[in-house]
Parts: C-alpha cells; sequence; structure tokens
C-alpha cells in the first residue's frame, strides 16, 4: 500500500556504564583501578533504498529504538557499542523534526545516509579516574542517554516526467504501454488512487522514469475529487506531461486551462516546468474533428497518439527526451 507521510519516534541507544573494579591476582598486591569504559549506545541511520517507494511499512513500527552499549567491565575491558539501527526510506524522503518542521535531510540519491539520532557516549570506568594522587578512584561515570527524536517523513517521488490530466485521459494506460508498471486501468474516474513510477526506453539506449499521478479536476485545490496532493510528486521532475483526452465532450483547450490553473494553484514554480501537450485517444472519429478543430489553440508541438492503439507513443518518447 502506498503511504507518503508518517510520522515516528526514533530512540538512540543510551551509552553504558563505566565500572568500578580492582586488580585483584596472587602475588600481586594493591594492584589498582581495572574498570573498563562502557560501550556507545547505537546510533540511528537512515538511509535512502532503491528498493523502497513507500514509506508504509513505518506505519505498524512507528516506534524505532537503537540497542544500547553495554557496561564495562573488570580487566580494563570497555563495553561493547550498541549497533546501529538502519532504517531504510525511498528515495526523496524528506526528514523533519516534528512538530516544528525544520528540515533535517532531504534524501535524493539513492544509498545517501544520515545519522538522524546520536548514541549515547558510554560511561568511563574508575581506571580513567586513576591518578597520582587519587590512585584507587571508586568513581565511574553512567552512560549518557541516547538521542530521541519525533520526525515527520514526507515522500516526494523522483522522476524525470510527470504525467497530468484530468480523469480518465488515458495516463495509466500510457504508462503501461510504454513500461512495465502495472497501474490500474478501467473505464471509470479516479482508477488511479495512487502514483505509479515506470521505467521508459528511449532511442540510443537512455531511459527515463515516468510518474502517473492520480487525475485532477476543477477545484482540486479546495479538496474536490482526489484534492492535489498528489502533485507533490512531480515538483522534483524535470518535465511534466499534460495529457488531453480529445474524444472527451470537454473542448480540449478548456481542459487544459483545468489543469494548468489546478497546478498553479497549488505551487507558482510548478506551473514554470515545462510541458509536452499529448492528444490522446486520436483513434476515435470524435478525436479527429477535435483535433482539426482546436489544434491551433493549443501549445505548439501537440503530439496526437492513441495509447489504446499504440500509436504515436515513439513520436511521443522521441518529444520527451527531445525536451529532456
Amino acid at each position: 500500500m502506498f503511504k507518503d507521510e508518517v510520522i515516528i519516534h526514533v530512540k538512540a541507544g543510551d551509552g553504558g556504564r563505566g565500572a568500578v573494579s580492582f586488580r585483584r591476582e596472587k602475588f600481586i598486591p594493591r594492584g589498582g583501578p581495572d574498570g573498563g569504559n562502557g560501550g556507545r549506545g547505537g546510533h540511528v541511520v537512515m538511509v535512502a533504498s532503491p528498493h523502497l517507494n513507500t514509506l508504509y511499512h513505518f506505519v505498524y513500527h512507528p516506534k524505532q529504538v537503537a540497542p544500547n552499549g553495554s557496561p564495562g567491565g573488570s580487566s580494563n575491558k570497555n563495553g561493547k557499542n550498541g549497533h546501529d539501527l538502519i532504517l531504510k526510506v525511498p528515495p526523496g524522503t524528506i526528514i523533519r523534526n516534528h512538530p516544528h518542521g525544520n528540515t533535517l535531510k532531504d534524501l535524493q540519491k539513492i544509498d545517501e545516509s544520515v545519522v538522524i539520532a546520536q548514541g549515547g557516549r558510554g560511561g568511563r570506568g574508575n581506571k580513567s579516574y586513576a591518578t597520582s594522587t587519587n590512585q584507587a578512584p571508586r568513581r565511574s561515570d553512567p552512560g549518557q542517554p541516547g538521542e530521541a527524536r519525533r520526525l515527520h517523513l514526507e515522500l516526494k517521488l523522483i522522476a524525470d516526467v510527470g504525467l497530468v490530466g484530468l480523469p480518465n485521459a488515458g495516463k495509466s494506460t500510457i504508462l503501461a504501454s510504454l513500461s512495465a508498471a502495472r497501474p490500474k486501468i478501467a473505464g471509470y474516474p479516479f482508477t488511479t488512487l495512487e502514483p505509479y513510477l515506470g521505467i521508459v526506453a528511449g532511442p540510443d539506449y537512455q531511459t527515463l522514469v515516468m510518474a502517473d499521478l492520480p487525475g485532477l479536476i476543477a477545484g482540486a485545490h479546495q479538496g474536490t475529487g482526489l484534492g492535489d496532493k498528489f502533485l507533490k510528486h512531480i515538483e522534483r521532475t524535470k518535465l511534466i506531461a499534460h495529457i488531453i483526452d480529445f474524444s472527451d465532450p470537454l473542448p480540449p483547450p478548456e481542459a487544459y486551462q483545468i489543469i494548468n490553473r489546478e497546478i498553479k494553484s497549488y505551487s507558482k514554480i510548478l506551473a514554470r516546468k515545462p510541458q509536452v501537450v499529448i492528444a490522446n485517444k486520436t483513434d476515435l472519429p470524435e478525436a479527429q474533428a477535435n483535433l482539426r478543430k482546436y489544434k491551433r489553440q493549443l501549445p505548439r508541438g501537440l503530439v496526437d497518439i492513441s495509447a489504446l492503439k499504440r500509436s504515436g507513443l515513439q513520436k511521443f518518447v522521441k518529444a520527451l527526451f527531445k525536451k529532456l
């Protein structure tokens, strides 16, 4: 199940306590202090994993605690450090303090990592306190507590191209035709309820990552339909592919304006991203009529395709790579 926001609590391990011990061996009177230091508590580390595309694995495990360090021992034995707790997240995860909201790290690259909570330092054993004037100290330190944080994790998918359009414009069919992704496809609105990613092959062994987003409708920025919250997943894209159903009774220029108004209402920065406008379902007679009637009212470079019949798709892919 797709989950792009979650709040979790992380706690690094506490440091181990230092030991109070004295050397006791035959023929060695007053052997002196030999208490070792405690081990460091485990850090909490977050790593961007290429094998994840959701934060759902934190839903039932919102509390993550790293192991504590071991206490020091006699014979100058230091305690073992606690193992670091490695938390894997998808690339594109933004880590923020909760509830203040300040960003701690934005993990965009695969295998990029950050220590998000420091383990506590181990306490000093009495060996560390021995001096020329205090040769038999009975003092040791407790380990320091590990750092604890409450975090807000937000996922913004990383893709090269984002597909936007009204419901039933054919975005999912396009993604399924060009990649191995298998989004839900049906003949009714809002079949896509979560973003899907697919890898599209291009000329000269090039590839791009394409994101299919749920459909937008007029008033999405006010919560109508599925709202516009999914638009955050194309904030990182380099290019928007604007899909228009030319067989729909709604005039294509009006459909084009509806989507652009919703994008602008969500983010003016997103509205400035370059677009490739796609006329879909042109295998239907009504779409051909609309293409002749409205083509000049839309931006230059309009690409006409039929995702269902798989016609014009290579022309579409070439246009994407050229624009990128």
